[in-house]
């Protein structure tokens, strides 16, 4: 196995993402242990580098030319994720300083040093060994950065989470502020999240109420059932396109033309300003639920509510 395949493999052993086992940040590893192709895995060293000697580094050693403007490429991919898996450190000053530089850790030096020019990436060296038992992975690291960023929520008396966003976070103020307020006892029978988009589907009592669901049909972002009024509320969670308009009301009846219970149409918003970029769009006869006043609703529905208090 030839030197950039050999370094590959470490950063596979590593539990570095896949796109940190790239050709660039093979030759990032390559260029600061100063590895050339007949040079020796036992005489890595980590002297202090720039980027600019990275790039040209690949280019003598290895003929890969790497353009100069490249430099925020090789920053964001290589060595940022380096130093976040404590492969590298820098020396502490600014970025912007002439000075600037990274170098591999003793630690991470050791493990490079111990590498051979091996036919099989099978053997885990010592130093590997300790250091992957010190240091957890990037691919682990990151995704519990990403489960960290997921919203708990409570839906059926089932716990789910929400990717991180608005437009989740509005629909985990549905669940959780508007239900018990407004409708109280209900079941949650359909919820997407940005990601899984079915997140939650009762398809047969969808099916049972008397739903038409099509693969082309888009179904709202909420969709409650309270039983014991037999109403339905369609709910779009607003944060940047989508509601309550005259089109959508006509989408959302031709699925359930033969819904026999009440249809409640619901335009839910993060805040009031948000709520006003859409007001003058919004269908007639449909509700409007702000997150920042969840006692409240705006109804649009002529003289239906009109009276004294």
């Amino acid at each position: 196995m030839d030197k950039l395949e050999t370094a590959k493999s470490l950063l596979k052993q590593l539990g570095m993402p896949t796109k940190q086992q790239s050709r660039m940040c093979a030759l990032t590893l390559l260029a600061m242990a100063d590895v050339r192709k007949s040079t020796p895995w036992s005489k890595a060293t980590n002297k202090w580098i720039r980027i600019h000697d990275i790039i040209a580094f690949a280019a003598k050693f290895y003929g890969i030319a790497y353009a100069e403007n490249s430099r925020e490429t090789f920053r964001k991919q290589a060595l940022h994720p380096f130093r976040t898996a404590a492969l590298i450190e820098d020396n502490g000053l600014a970025t912007n300083s002439p000075n600037y530089r990274y170098r591999l850790t003793d630690e991470f030096l050791k493990v490079v040093q111990e590498q051979l020019n091996k036919t099989s990436a099978s053997k885990t060296g010592i130093a590997l060994q300790m250091f992957i038992s010190n240091h957890e992975s990037l691919s682990e690291i990151y995704a519990s950065k990403k489960q960290m960023q997921k919203m708990p929520v409570r839906i059926n008396q089932q716990e789910f989470t929400f990717s991180p966003g608005k437009h989740n976070e509005l629909q985990k103020a549905i669940i959780e502020e508007f239900a018990p307020r407004f409708a109280p006892n209900s079941e949650c029978l359909y919820i997407g999240d940005t990601i899984q988009k079915d997140l939650v589907k009762n398809a047969e009592k969808l099916s049972e109420l008397g739903f038409e669901i099509t693969l082309h049909d888009k179904m709202p972002d909420v969709v409650l059932y309270r039983e014991d009024k037999n109403w339905i509320y369609f709910i779009e969670s607003i944060t940047s396109v989508g509601p309550m308009d005259p089109k959508r009301i006509v989408e959302i009846e031709a699925m359930t033309k033969n819904v026999t219970a009440g249809k409640i149409y619901i335009s839910a918003f993060l805040d009031f300003s948000t709520f006003k970029k859409f007001s003058d769009q919004l269908a007639w006869e449909t509700e409007v639920w702000i997150s920042d006043m969840p006692d409240h609703m705006i109804h649009l529905n002529g003289d239906k509510f009109l009276g004294p208090r």
